[in-house]
């Protein structure tokens, strides 16, 4: 019973390290693409901002503080 505890604290072990890898040079002009920044893609950033001012007949107020009330 206790050979068994081991066994599978060690697989997890393993497990748990297999995703530690750092990226290997040809992996990094991948991940360097603007789409994979936290941000996104500034084209389709604007384009659901244009869809929800449309849907909302609202525009502005994503990038500043404060409510609709002018109480900024």
């Amino acid at each position: 019973m206790i050979h068994r505890r081991y066994i599978s604290a060690l697989c997890a072990l393993v497990a748990s390290l297999a995703g530690c890898a750092s990226p290997q040079p040809w992996e990094k002009g991948v991940l360097a693409k603007e789409a994979m920044t936290m941000g996104g893609d500034t084209l389709e950033q604007r384009f659901n901002q244009h869809i929800l001012a449309s849907k909302e007949a609202a525009s502005g107020g994503s990038g500043v503080g404060g409510g609709g009330c002018g109480c900024n």
